[in-house]
């Protein structure tokens, strides 16, 4: 062991059999491992971008070396099966507590390697990652996958972005860890009850961040450190945002912010969709259904409502934008040439993100052409590859193939419009995104799935989705209040599911609905609908201070607002099986409706503090579960402990 393995600048080196190995301390607790087959590792950091300085405790022996940072520590040994076998090691102040471990397959004839690499194309290798799976572990985050479920364990996950799919690869243990894959390109994990495998299908180096924490408060605060804190949250976020596909002209737009205003209806964003172009590719109103934008920004900023709007990211051939971006070579190609398009309405051309004189150009069109009219605050979408999935391998960047690259496209993009309204003087930037990747959170990314359905089915699904996005690291999230593709937009059943989705959604993030539907404002909804929406909406209104307290939490400890039950009651065993409600900030439990025509539920009450129904003052004990009246009127929800002031905001809804 100690012919193979140096300290050499506070990181554990370790070479063998035509393998390098790194291990350095990284942030607080924080220690970072990379693994190639070349004779040096890559210095990429990929979303571990923010400034480290650690000093870490190496010890090495003729047995073992180890390395220590803070409560986190690493030990790499010679096993019968596999030399360079890695452990790791969480701190308490008595224990040392094995968390997480390369996998053992005991007998040497039928070990494959834990650390495999097979050469691929452009210098790439395929790689697989091993680790032991442990019993009763479960597995959170991994950003937006629709798995039905909130504990990931026994899950695979492809690693690709799409729009009802944005993955984020770092995963929360409840053994005590978080875990991030730093590395955006192709590939899978198997969360399996006998092994958790790693898999990249393209990549020069595995890349990962193991950090430990006595809570996950402490877990998720040590990865914003070095992955990127949220931007402060700003106070217009914290209310209604409007949006339906689509407003086609000026005077309809501004024609619902007038009647919202009138209905004295909170609305804070009134959205314009894609397609007010008139090629696309020119980043501009159409002048003949947006005829003078600069009055229509001055009139909804006299009522206080800011405007956001979706460029998109593609190009024809048709726009004025196409000929000198094709000339810079300022959009994605492929590698075997077939593929430099994609379809949209035909081909188009997209831009790359990765790629700095392309991020300079959009801006610029975007900056004259929105921003400086007064338009200040974007939607990106898409900020995914637009290419077939089955295409991705075949995709070229700037930097790169998207074979290795792939899932860094919503970061990179979400990178230069964040500094290019910085750097216009823009103080308050969130950007709903149709996509994200690990350190989206840093550049005011707000992800929500894309094309979800109206359905009572995808309200509870996107729920779990939403606590699982939380436990990624990016706090802000936002889902479709009524979701997206509607088969049926005047039903009762329809009518409730929007009046559900409404009472959810006043304790997510971001409060924004949207849909492909006529009637998607809230008078229009119909049936008895109204006064149920109109309640939640000033609902959420009342607590917006509440919100915003949450939300300053999230930019500075990096504390999802929005959160699995068990993230503050991790003490109580039963809140690990509770999937079917959440926490949003510490003092309120909320258990959605997730069925039709459902009047009541079961709700668990965690232990160890005493309850009050939000709704009737009713003070209950924790450790318990209630049936839970849930009329129409409103959603179960609870107040932690003994908080008057707070329950005072559920009151006379109907009355205002």
């Amino acid at each position: 062991m100690d012919k193979r393995i140096r300290e050499i600048d506070n990181r554990l080196v370790y070479k063998s059999g035509g393998e390098t190995l790194v291990i350095e301390p990284w942030g607080r607790d924080g220690l970072r491992v990379r693994v190639t087959p070349l004779p040096e590792v890559i210095d990429r950091p990929w979303a571990l971008t923010e400034p480290v300085d650690t000093q870490a405790n190496i010890e090495i022996s003729n047995t073992e070396a180890t390395i220590r940072n803070g409560n986190v520590s690493a030990r790499i040994r010679d096993s019968y099966t596999q030399k360079g076998h890695l452990e790791f090691f969480r701190h308490t102040k008595d224990k040392m507590i094995p968390m997480l471990s390369e996998y053992d397959y005991g007998v040497h004839a039928h070990n494959p390697g834990t650390r495999r690499f097979n050469s691929v194309d452009d210098g790439l290798f395929e790689s697989e990652l091993h680790f032991a799976a442990r019993d009763g572990e479960r597995f959170y985050g991994m950003g937006e996958n629709a798995t039905g479920r909130l504990n990931l364990k026994g899950c695979v996950i492809d690693l690709y972005q799409r729009h009802v799919k944005a993955v984020v690869p770092f995963v929360v243990s409840s053994d005590g860890y978080g875990f991030l894959w730093n590395n955006p390109s192709l590939g899978r994990v198997e969360f399996g009850h006998n092994m958790t495998r790693w898999v990249s299908y393209g990549s020069k180096q595995m890349d990962y961040y193991v950090t430990a924490g006595d809570s996950y408060a402490d877990i998720m605060e040590n990865y914003a450190d070095v992955t990127g804190h949220a931007p402060e949250f700003p106070w217009w976020a914290s209310g209604f945002w409007q949006c339906k596909l689509r407003y086609k002209t000026q005077e309809e737009f501004l024609n619902v912010a007038r009647e919202f205003k009138r209905r004295g209806l909170p609305l804070s964003v009134l959205v314009i969709d894609f397609l007010h172009w008139d090629i696309t590719g020119n980043w501009k109103l159409d002048p003949e259904f947006w005829p003078d934008p600069e009055a229509m920004v001055k009139e909804l900023d006299e009522m206080g409502v800011r405007i956001m709007i979706s460029p998109w990211t593609l190009v024809d051939e048709k726009s004025e934008n196409f000929a000198p971006m094709k000339e810079h070579g300022l959009f994605t190609g492929s590698i075997d040439g077939k593929k430099d398009t994609v379809d949209f309405g035909g081909p188009k051309y997209q831009y790359d993100p990765t790629n700095p004189k392309a991020a300079r150009y959009l801006w610029s069109k975007w900056k004259q052409n929105y921003f400086d009219i007064g338009i200040r605050t974007f939607w990106l979408d898409p900020c995914d590859d637009f290419h077939d999935i089955q295409d991705y391998d075949q995709v070229l960047f700037h930097i790169g193939p998207a074979k290795e690259a792939h899932a860094y496209f919503p970061v990179a993009h979400q990178k230069n419009i964040y500094e290019g309204l910085i750097a216009a003087g823009e103080k308050e930037v969130v950007t709903i995104c149709r996509n994200a990747w690990a350190g989206s959170q840093r550049y005011g990314a707000c992800p929500a799935p894309h094309d979800i359905l109206s359905s009572f089915e995808h309200l509870e699904a996107y729920m779990k989705v939403g606590l699982n996005v939380a436990m990624s690291g990016i706090p802000w999230w936002s889902c479709d209040i009524g979701g997206f593709i509607t088969h049926d937009n005047s039903s009762p059943r329809f009518h409730e599911l929007m009046v559900r989705w409404y009472q959810y959604a006043v304790f997510t993030p971001v409060f924004r609905t949207h849909g492909k539907r006529p009637n998607n404002e809230a008078w229009t909804i119909g049936g008895d609908s109204y006064p149920h929406i109109r309640a939640a909406m000033l609902l959420r209104e009342r607590l917006r201070p509440y919100v915003m307290v949450q939300m300053k939490l999230a930019s500075e400890k990096g504390l999802p607002p929005m959160r699995p039950v068990f993230f503050d009651f991790a003490e109580d065993p039963k809140t690990a099986e509770v999937e079917n409600q959440f926490l949003f900030g510490p003092d309120l439990l909320v258990a959605p409706i997730t069925r039709y025509e459902v009047r009541s539920r079961k709700v668990y009450l965690p232990i160890g503090t005493e309850w009050t129904d939000a709704w009737t003052g009713k003070k209950l004990p924790g450790g318990q579960t209630v049936e839970a009246d849930a009329p129409i009127e409103g959603i179960p929800v609870y107040v932690r402990g003994d908080k008057p002031d707070l329950v005072e905001r559920f009151k006379r809804l109907y009355s205002e």
